[in-house]
């Protein structure tokens, strides 16, 4: 298409997107250029979120990044009317795993099932919709790895080189990169680390830093040669440039993580792909060597991939996830942190290139077929804790289970949607997060639901049947339809906040119509019609409200949707499932035992189409009770002393 004209739409709430797509009768239909993101037909969508690493539970920082992001988008897709694949799960491999195994004196694997249900109950309990979200240590991971490896390898773009690993005099375990840090020979930042210099962006080998030293104990490494295959970027580096400047031109991209990917090529080099190490995913051709693995990251992005096949296997249509990664018209958006951004713009592209055929050295695919490369890498910044940047290891944190034990669910994601790192870094403070509660949330949308809500069942019990209406009513049941195209635009681009805020300011608009009208004094009898015509205004008003914000308050959405008379299930919420191993005979002997393991997955099929939705007439509405919870003043002093208490030497408190 010349992404200006199409031959053919569907209207909202017409058609289910799987229905569509499974009928005979139903031919292909046009869509929007990919680079576009206009889709008014429907269009397959990979929400392919960054994988939470399961050395410890995760703060909410992290879900900042990675979690509600993709929630809010995937939410809308599917209500949008696309097909939406949302999968991910926990990445379990490397050192730091065998770090923190150590320190708690278990093995990598049981430390590994631990912190993976933890992750998992953390991650439904703040109701992301994952249509899959697994684990790394599953045998159809291994061996969708493995085959990947093998394919890549064979295609000419994985090299043996010898070069100098990292080594820790105490222990003999093999160091990371990410374990090394030291003073970066290009810019002089102290810090940087073994494969990246945060300060300049630039890739570093750990032989490189001036002073290295271990992360974990202080020690200087000591370097010995060892032979490891490295995936050959520079044979790569054209095809990658050329994609990097097609997702330029699309205009699409955020600046910043565009520019970053590109900056990338000017010193591409071979990178290594395997490590000195006994925890991971073997080498396939080097069985004989069962120290080395597949390094982490090489085998954690292809999780996307694996991901979709185990899903498609799960659901009993093992060839389902072709639909998402072979056809080019698919499209694939990656949400993550900016520190993770090179290994999703530039390692995980390549790898796929490689897999393909499509670089300097030429090649054919395996049998997963041509696959897709990221439409979009959707990179957020970093969220800091009242001022200071998060760390698990430095007791800066607030974790996501420990906020929810006090806290909705939705609180949290109202922050991190209105006030997360989107563009920019930002800072989460206790006293910003009572105000933004009570003043936005409370305040504003739950004071509007619920004295809709109380009126209409007050004065008649169930939804009124509407008289004659007066511009005043039309004018806001204008704005609140318009908002769908405007708000839903603004997500579809991941602009989140200014959806957000939209919302919200249609909020006002119709907090400003309460006031305007004063419902609350029509009390003569001759007034009751005009009365019944006000507050159907408001619960039309209310509903459409609720359903636009439904991607980013899914829990208050159902609550809502149950106090305006309906069924509360508007927002499809994501579930535990435990599962059967698909591949064991793949697994080392490391996982004797383990029979299964927990999935988040759901049932997503019967969301509500993004459009107005006319309310009927003679719905009861009974007396409402608070959707939100107003915070007290006192919990921000609570929780800054509650730090305070963890870390007495801390003099700021903050």
């Amino acid at each position: 298409p010349d992404n200006s004209v199409i031959s053919s739409t569907i209207s909202p709430g017409s058609y289910s997107s799987k229905d569509c797509f499974n009928s005979s009768q139903c031919g292909r239909l046009p869509v929007y250029d990919t680079n576009a993101v206009l889709l008014e037909a429907m269009s397959r969508i990979l929400s392919a979120v960054a994988w939470p690493y399961a050395n410890g539970p995760r703060h909410i920082g992290h879900v900042a990044g990675f979690g509600v992001p993709s929630d809010v988008f995937s939410r809308y897709m599917r209500m949008a009317g696309h097909d939406v694949l949302m999968v991910s799960g926990t990445d379990e491999h490397g050192t730091p795993i065998l770090v923190a195994a150590d320190g708690a004196g278990v093995s990598a694997r049981e430390l590994a099932d631990q912190n993976n249900r933890l992750i998992v109950e953390d991650l439904v309990a703040l109701g992301l919709s994952y249509d899959l979200f697994t684990r790394t240590t599953a045998g159809n991971h291994y061996r969708v790895v493995q085959d990947m490896f093998a394919t890549v390898r064979d295609n000419g773009y994985m090299i043996e080189q010898v070069t100098r690993a990292a080594i820790s005099p105490s222990t003999g375990r093999t160091l990371p990169d990410r374990y090394i840090e030291g003073t970066c020979p290009i810019c002089g930042a102290e810090g940087a680390r073994g494969d990246q210099c945060d300060n300049c962006g630039n890739q570093m080998d750990p032989t490189e830093l001036i002073n290295p030293h271990s992360r974990i104990n202080g020690e200087t490494p000591k370097f010995v040669e060892s032979t490891h295959y490295f995936l050959d970027l520079p044979a790569l580096a054209d095809a990658l440039s050329a994609w990097l400047d097609e997702r330029e031109k699309s205009g699409t991209w955020r600046p910043n993580v565009i520019k970053f990917s590109q900056n990338f090529l000017e010193d591409i080099r071979p990178r290594a792909m395997t490590r000195d190490i006994d925890w991971g995913i073997p080498v396939p051709g080097w069985e004989d060597q069962p120290t080395k693995r597949l390094y982490v990251w090489f085998d954690a992005v292809i999780g996307y991939l694996s991901a979709s096949i185990e899903w498609a296997r799960r659901t009993g249509d093992p060839e389902a996830w072709r639909k998402w990664w072979n056809d080019p018209e698919a499209l694939s958006y990656y949400f993550m942190g900016k520190d993770n951004i090179v290994f999703h713009s530039q390692i995980w592209p390549a790898e796929m290139l490689g897999y393909n055929g499509q670089g300097a050295k030429g090649g054919a695919p395996g049998d997963l077929g041509v696959l897709n490369l990221p439409t979009e890498v959707v990179s957020s910044e970093f969220l800091t804790m009242e001022g200071k940047k998060f760390s698990s290891s430095h007791g800066i944190v607030i974790y996501v289970r420990d906020f929810l034990s006090r806290y909705q669910a939705d609180a949290l994601r109202y922050f991190i949607s209105a006030a997360g790192p989107e563009t920019s870094d930002s800072d989460f403070t206790w006293a910003e997060f009572v105000r933004r509660t009570n003043g936005e949330l409370v305040a504003g949308w739950g004071n509007l639901v619920n004295r809709t809500a109380s009126m209409i069942a007050k004065k008649f019990g169930e939804i009124p049947s509407p008289g004659e209406l007066e511009d005043i009513d039309r004018a806001l049941l204008d704005a609140v339809e318009a908002g769908f195209e405007t708000v839903g635009n603004l997500i579809r681009h991941h602009r989140q906040k200014a959806a957000l805020s939209e919302a919200m300011r249609l909020v006002g608009e119709a907090n400003k119509y309460v006031t305007d009208t004063e419902p609350f004094k029509l009390k003569a009898p001759e007034q009751q019609q005009r009365l019944a015509t006000v507050l159907w205004t408001l619960a039309q008003a209310v509903t459409d409200l609720n359903l636009m914000l439904s991607p980013f308050l899914p829990h208050a959405a159902n609550d809502i949707d149950r106090v305006m008379g309906g069924a509360g299930e508007i927002a499809p919420m994501p579930y535990i499932e435990d599962v059967e191993e698909l591949d064991p005979q793949v697994l080392p002997a490391d996982f004797e035992g383990r029979d299964g393991y927990p999935i988040i997955t759901g049932d997503y099929t019967n969301v509500p189409t993004w459009e107005r939705h006319p309310i009927t007439v003679g719905t009861p509405i009974a007396k409402p009770t608070p959707v939100f919870v107003k915070l007290d003043e006192s919990i921000v002093e609570e929780e800054l002393a509650r730090y305070a208490d963890a870390h007495p030497d801390d003099v700021t408190g903050a």
